[in-house]
């Protein structure tokens, strides 16, 4: 029988798809940049790092927690918004908690910001890896410094390329998310074709996108009611993802996801070898999809 979680969460917390498994452990609170124009997930939070010592009896309380329901956890991931960027010692004293608690313990997982990657020397990094932390996620959101630049994300595409290829030689796993309609329709030939850009760059172990939302309450969606952005319809959405993927020239296999709940269906394969499959795929939504329709808002309940 369970008993309540030992895990007190600072909330709301978010984690990606792929982490859905995992358990969630709060090393750092918000994000440190939070002025991206489109996110609201951390506006309610002030950013801070947790203390050590919180972390750690955290751990060791889910370490008993678990260990009376008869589980062993496998996968963590550590949250919030870009807790890479956290001070060096806190995440290695994590780590160490975790593998000391866990013996099982197979991967963590963190997110993460071009600074972040930009800040940690190759030493740190190569050390939270062989403390198993291997795979870091990584909201590309464009390529296109205007892009960029438009949505406050406080970096550019050569700080993008030179950070995730400094994560990938240090030996982490790389996924990178790319959010379609995020440059609207002034800047959308824009934004597809620095993606490619970016992406054949990087070629980053896995790939996905998300569907831009103006959300209320966010500066996108002010500036999408006040008609300074145009939003995508559903056929442009399909556009723009058919030749992202089709420009793509990676130099590894990457495995490609689009099932995030904003996304209008699921798509998925590797590149390059189920690149025609899937272009295929999206020129038969396009052409099935009527001029005006806008992307359905994923629902809240």
């Amino acid at each position: 029988m369970l008993f309540n979680s030992p895990i007190q969460y600072n909330t709301p917390i978010f984690r990606p798809p792929s982490e859905a498994q995992s358990i969630l452990i709060q090393v750092t609170i918000g994000c440190s940049n939070n002025m991206c124009t489109y996110c609201d997930m951390y506006r309610s939070k002030k950013y801070r790092v947790r203390e050590i010592s919180e972390i750690k009896d955290e751990i060791i309380n889910l370490k008993n927690y678990f260990e009376q329901a008869g589980i062993t956890p496998r996968r963590f991931f550590l949250c919030d918004g870009d807790a890479l960027g956290a001070p060096f010692n806190i995440l290695k004293e994590t780590l160490l908690q975790l593998n000391a608690s866990f013996p099982g313990l197979e991967r963590v997982g963190i997110y993460a910001t071009a600074q972040n990657m930009l800040d940690r020397s190759p030493e740190e990094l190569k050390t939270l890896v062989q403390l198993k932390c291997s795979i870091a996620y990584l909201g590309l959101e464009s390529g296109a410094d205007e892009v960029l630049h438009r949505i406050v994300k406080r970096n550019t595409q050569a700080d993008m390329i030179e950070g995730s290829l400094k994560l990938i030689q240090s030996g982490f796993k790389l996924s990178v998310i790319a959010m379609l309609g995020i440059g609207g329709r002034e800047l959308s030939g824009k934004h597809v074709k620095e993606t490619i850009n970016v992406i054949s760059k990087i070629s980053p172990h896995y790939f996905s996108f998300l569907t831009t939302m103006a959300i209320e309450g966010t500066p996108y969606f002010r500036q999408v009611t006040k008609g300074t952005i145009q939003e995508l319809t559903a056929k442009e959405m399909f556009v723009e993802m058919r030749d992202i993927l089709n420009g793509i020239k990676p130099n590894r296999d990457i495995i490609f996801r689009a099932n995030h709940v904003s996304n209008q269906y699921p798509l998925g394969g590797i590149l390059p070898q189920d690149q025609e499959r899937l272009i295929n795929t999206l020129d038969q939504w396009i052409e099935q999809t009527p001029e005006g329709v806008y992307p359905p808002k994923p629902s809240t309940m």
